[in-house]
């Protein structure tokens, strides 16, 4: 079976907003604080221009409940971060506390991780300071812009994930 593709557009009247469109299912996300970039850096606040494909996920396994989605999620432990000190032999790369070097915990308070999902931008193939944990996750409320990933809300979440699987094109326009 051929990937799917969900293409991510940018909505008109915001640079951090974006529609979310996968089969006949649209949905409103939030993007980077910068908006959009084909010259992603880390740190820059942008969502890179870019054909990525999902290539795992995690959960939060106490909250949400069940989750109907042929992508496999590992369940978040208190433990799993994701290293994005550029200058680290494990950049974009998920790591283990304790960790020294810059890092994002997976287990936030906040819920933005209870549902990510891992596109391959710069990871599959890495380079120092090209940007690090572009992921598709749960939106802040009133759709606050991301640090550069895509944002869905959690009801619009569950409605993508049934579709999504591994190999899934997230393509930003």
């Amino acid at each position: 079976m051929k990937p799917s593709t969900m293409v991510v557009r940018p909505a008109p009247g915001k640079s951090s907003r974006a529609i979310v469109r996968l089969g006949a299912i649209t949905v409103p996300a939030a993007i980077g604080r910068s908006g959009r970039t084909v010259i992603k850096r880390e740190g820059d606040g942008a969502t890179p221009i870019a054909s990525m494909r999902l290539i795992s996920g995690f959960r939060r396994g106490e909250r949400n409940g069940r989750l109907v989605t042929p992508l496999a999620l590992r369940r978040i432990r208190a433990d799993m971060l994701w290293c994005d000190q550029p200058d680290n032999a494990s950049y974009n790369r998920l790591v283990r506390a304790p960790f020294g070097a810059s890092h994002e915990e997976l287990q936030r308070g906040d819920g933005l991780y209870d549902i990510c999902l891992v596109m391959d931008w710069n990871i599959s193939s890495r380079a120092r300071y090209r940007g690090s944990a572009i992921f598709f996750h749960l939106i802040r409320p009133g759709y606050e812009p991301t640090a550069g990933c895509v944002a869905v809300s959690l009801r619009d979440m569950r409605r993508l994930l049934p579709h999504l699987r591994k190999g899934t094109i997230v393509r930003v326009l």
